[in-house]
């Protein structure tokens, strides 16, 4: 159940950022280039100021398959005389979605430079001496190394992530707490002094663009590019651009930014096709004559179109599971269109079907509930029958 208050998001937002700047000994911002850390960046920028704590430590990870106007958004924050950059460009594994050849990109891999999709900054970090060389674990293990260096201070981390994107996400941060009376947050496995936190959790996509209009904000000018080429609001995303959520932006890059999307085809397999073909011709719709339903269909694409027996076999397991579990809560023709989907881009370690199983787990409940109630008013009906 959400409570609401008399103060705004923005207002309550600020609230949380002051009070961690109390608490921590330091607070750095992870900036990605979107929306929501633009946002939090320059709230962050604002309670750092009033307090007397610039410039502030800005951390970037840049996955080098990025738009260009990413970058454009970057170098500016980067470069701001109140930010402490740490601009990090260095060699870390990226899953392809658009390749079966090609299953991972290493950005920045030496043995690649000229190939690279722009040469490394300036006052970028180049060397990797945080551990690890995975996206998913990289600011936690960035975060516990900075902490032990700098004494091992209590040391805390900004992030963009809202529950408006995922009921699951909804739950985990407003349940449980992680620091004193806070729910939205997490705790640095690798360093207990270290953690991460998520002040504009409860905002909605219209707050964010709110507040980047009423306080002229500087923003990442691709929305524009998505928001004219009818990208839904909840698809439009800025993450490096063969993430298997990211592949449907392929289909406008070569139209907005042309550079971009040639010097992508040179660095990273399956992007040509990808972008060529387009959403129609990528992503099916409707089923093809010759297949009597979506299971036979999605059968053929799995064995046809994964090659790696590995990665097909797991596939498989999956499907059967979340199947076997969600039908018939959930449509079946919804869940084989789902996997399908994960098919044609590859998404074997499971990212699209996570996010899709997000929303079947209330459908799920929904329906387990519902069939509950029936079963009860069925023994009910019975045992009126049974005294008359």
């Amino acid at each position: 159940m959400k409570i609401y208050k008399t103060t705004n998001v923005f207002e309550e937002a600020l609230e949380r950022i002051r009070y961690l700047f109390d608490e921590f000994e330091e607070v750095w911002v992870s900036f990605s280039g979107g929306k929501d850390s633009t946002v939090i960046y320059n709230l962050a920028k604002m309670v750092a100021k009033e307090k007397g704590k610039l410039p502030l430590k800005v951390v970037f990870l840049d996955q080098e398959a990025e738009y260009q106007a990413t970058i454009d958004l970057v170098k500016e924050v980067m470069y701001d005389k109140d930010v402490d950059p740490y601009w990090i460009q260095v060699p870390i594994k990226l899953f392809n979605a658009t390749s079966t050849e090609q299953d991972w990109l290493m950005c920045w891999d030496e043995n690649e430079k000229e190939k690279w999709m722009r040469e490394k900054d300036p006052i970028s970090y180049k060397e990797n001496i945080w551990g690890t060389d995975r996206f998913q674990d990289f600011f936690l293990r960035f975060m516990a190394t900075e902490s032990k260096n700098d004494g091992n201070k209590k040391v805390c981390y900004l992030t963009g992530v809202r529950t408006e994107e995922s009921p699951s996400r909804f739950i985990g941060l407003t349940t449980a707490t992680t620091y004193k009376w806070i729910t939205w947050g997490k705790k640095n496995p690798y360093n207990k002094n270290t953690f991460s936190f998520h002040p504009i959790y409860d905002w909605s996509y219209t707050d964010i663009w709110k507040a980047i209009h009423d306080n002229g904000w500087s923003y990442n000018k691709i929305y524009d590019y998505q928001y004219q080429h009818g990208v839904r609001t909840q698809d439009m995303r800025v993450s490096n651009l063969h993430h298997e959520t990211a592949v449907h932006h392929l289909f406008f890059l070569q139209e907005v930014e042309p550079d971009t999307y040639q010097r992508l085809t040179q660095r990273v397999k399956g992007m040509d096709t990808a972008g060529k073909l387009g959403r129609e011709d990528y992503f099916i719709y409707e089923l093809p004559f010759m297949f009597k339903d979506w299971k036979e269909y999605r059968d053929y694409l799995l064995e046809k179109l994964i090659t790696n027996e590995e990665h097909r076999e797991k596939m498989r397991k999956d499907f059967h599971r979340t199947e076997t579990k969600y039908i018939p809560a959930v449509k079946a023709e919804t869940i084989y269109k789902t996997h399908i989907n994960i098919i044609l881009t590859n998404d074997y370690h499971g990212t699209k079907l996570g996010n899709a199983e997000n929303r079947w787990r209330l459908n799920l409940r929904d329906y387990e509930r519902e069939r509950k109630r029936n079963a009860m008013a069925k023994r009910k009906a019975r045992r009126k029958q049974g005294q008359k």
